[in-house]
Order: C-alpha cells, then structure tokens, then sequence
C-alpha cells in the first residue's frame, strides 16, 4: 500500500512538473506556434478540465438566468397584486364618494386605521379616523360605509376620533324590516366563532306575531335619536331559538365586512336629525311595495286562469249540447230546445176523448155538511 501510494504521488508530481513545463513552453513561443500545441493540450490532456470548466459555466448561466427569471416572476406577483388590491380601493372609493354625492351634506369623510395587524384573526370592535372634534364630529355620531352601518363614534378628540363597531358589545342599535312593520333592537352575537360568523348580528324583541323570512333585509329605525332611519344593516339569516315565549329573535348577517374597512363617512348630527331618505339604494318599505306587485300579479293570474276556465266549460258545454242535438236528430226526436223555453210536447195524434154522459143524468145528492152534526146516527135514549 505504501508503494503504490508513493507510486501515485510521484506520477502526480511528474504530471503537475511536465504541465508547467508545457505552459511556459507555451507561453514562450509566439502566437503562431502557440495555438497549434494549445489546441493539442485541450483535446488531449487537459480534455477532461476543459469539460468541466464548460459545464461549470453552462451551470453558472442556468442558475443566473433562473435567478432572473424569478426577480421578473415575482416583480410581476407583487405588481398582480398590489393591482389587486388597488383595485379595491379605487372601488371602495368609488362607492364612498357616490354615497357622499348622494348625502349631498351633513358628513365627514375619514380613513380608517385597524387597531388589529391585517390578516389577524382577532375581532375587530374598534377603529381609529383621522377626524375629530374640529371636523365637526362628536360622540354617538353614525359612522357609515357605502354598504351601510359600521357603528357610532365612541370618543372624539381635536383631530382623531375612535369609533365602535356593531361587534363591540355596548353596540346597540334600533332595527326595522323592510317592511316597515317589524321593529326590534340589533346587539353583537356573543356565540361567534371565529371567521365571519364572528361578525353576525342578533335582531331580539321582535314580537312573536311577526315572522321574517330569511334575506330580509334590517334597515335602522331611526328610533333613539342615534342613528337616521333607512341605512342597512343586514339580512336576515335564521331564527333563533331562545327561551322568550313573547318576542323572537333572529340572526342577521352584516352587510359591511370591518376587516375590509379603509374609509367611511360620520354624519353629522343635523343629518342625524332630518334624516338620509332613500340614499342606500333601497327604501324601508321596498319590501312591502315588492310584495304588493306579487300580489297584484298573482290576483290578475288566478282572475285570467278563472276567466279561462269559464270560457272552456262555455266551449264544452257547446259542443256537448250539438253533439245531443246532432244525435236526437239522427235517432228521428224532436230537435232540443233552447235553454230556457218550456218543453215541447210530441206531435202524436190521440183519439178524442168520450163524454160521459150519465153523470148528467142521475140526480144530484146533497153534499154533507162536515161541520155539522150528522143527527141521523143518533138514537133516541
């Protein structure tokens, strides 16, 4: 072992000596004697280095190009979604200025900051504007997004203010259905868990007499002086089982998302006080003019059904009364008459009928008188 051992350190060493012989050999020579011995080197000796060195580079190249190629891919990932959410935005922004457009006065529009990190999976009960006392905003002013509710202002300082959302448990709030008839209070649901089940709404106090159907919209009241009537709240999802035996209480799922809550509008308490009238699109007695039409429709549907079914009995009847007509006269009857005239008689001749004349003949016996008594049939005592 340790011969053979010394045996491959000197070939080693006699390789490395004659390859620095050969190189200053070349590097001696001029160019013209120099390319014939190097091209003779790389096709021979230094064969294998050379294919190495160019599979190092063809590497070197690929991983290079990858690399650029994922800079570009994920340039344009971020570029997708930075479109994305700007997108978003200019929707969200566009909506808030129609709702403001629509309002006309009476409001303070404010960006919303997140007291939450976004993507957190904690509950949002709060959010922080960008305008305060100076702006015109005070306590328990409504706060309000294109979709409708988002919930009262809490605190309001010179130039930020905090506003609570309908998911803050002193969040209340006087509710009507659409239909103007069915009133009841919207508190937080405290069984939410997680997600956007989190974020539903409960609408207690209804009286037991009223039933709402499921994707029945809740618009505020305009009870309590908080909030004007007419702003949507939500849709009713399911009734809910609970131990009143009086009212009902159903579950009604928001129609603004906080989580994606980047501006909003507070009104101002003379807007509060003459009302928004039918800005959110929809008017509270929406519902009730719907289901008039449905009705109306459904009244004219079951009048032209009845109206058809008298004409076809009027057809049938028709046609079964010449049918019978048709029949009698095959059969040699006398044809039907027409409806409402006396029966006619048949046409047979009959004998003429016999006097009899021996009634005239025999005398006339004296009617008995049945009130009076009959004598004869009493006997002398």
């Amino acid at each position: 072992m340790a011969n053979a051992a010394r045996l491959g350190n000197r070939v080693d060493a006699g390789l490395l000596i004659g390859c620095v012989v050969l190189s200053l050999v070349a590097v001696v020579l001029k160019q013209e004697d120099r390319e014939p011995i190097a091209g003779a080197l790389r096709r021979t000796i230094v064969a294998p280095l050379v294919g190495l060195q160019r599979g190092a580079e063809r590497w070197r190249t690929a991983w290079a190009s990858r690399e650029q190629q994922q800079a570009v891919l994920d340039s344009l990932s971020l570029r997708a979604v930075n479109a994305a959410a700007l997108k978003g935005e200019n929707d969200h922004l566009r909506k808030l200025l129609g709702l403001g457009s629509r309002l006309q006065w009476g409001f303070v529009p404010a960006e919303a900051l997140h007291n939450t990190a976004p993507g957190s999976e904690d509950l949002v009960t709060t959010l922080t504007l960008t305008a305060g006392s100076i702006a015109g905003i005070k306590k328990f002013s409504p706060v309000v997004a294109p979709e409708g509710l988002v919930g009262t202002i809490q605190t309001a300082d010179p130039t930020m203010s905090i506003a609570i959302l309908y998911t803050n448990p002193d969040f209340r709030a006087s509710a009507v259905a659409a239909d103007g008839t069915t009133f009841g209070i919207v508190y937080p649901h405290p069984d939410g868990g997680g997600g956007s089940d989190a974020y539903l709404l409960e609408l207690r106090g209804v009286p037991t007499r009223s039933i709402l159907r499921p994707g029945t919209v809740i618009y505020t009241s305009g009870l309590g002086g908080t909030f004007p009537r007419g702003i949507t709240i939500g849709t009713v999802v399911q009734e809910l089982k609970t131990a009143e035996v009086w009212t009902r209480t159903y579950l009604v799922r928001p129609a603004v998302a906080p989580s994606h809550i980047t501006s909003v509008l507070v009104l101002m308490p003379q807007r509060v006080t003459q009302g928004t009238g039918n800005v959110w699109g929809a008017a509270v007695n929406a519902d009730s003019a719907s289901r008039r039409i449905v009705a109306a429709g459904d009244s004219v549907g079951r009048q032209a059904a009845a109206l058809e079914a008298q004409a076809r009995a009027a057809v049938l009847d028709s046609v079964r009364r010449a049918t019978a007509d048709s029949v009698r006269r095959l059969l040699g009857a006398v044809p039907v008459a027409p409806p409402g005239s006396a029966p006619a008689t048949p046409t047979t001749q009959t004998a003429p009928a016999v006097r009899d004349t021996s009634a005239a003949r025999r005398p006339a016996t004296p009617r008995r008188d049945s009130t009076r008594p009959d004598t004869a049939r009493i006997r002398p005592t």
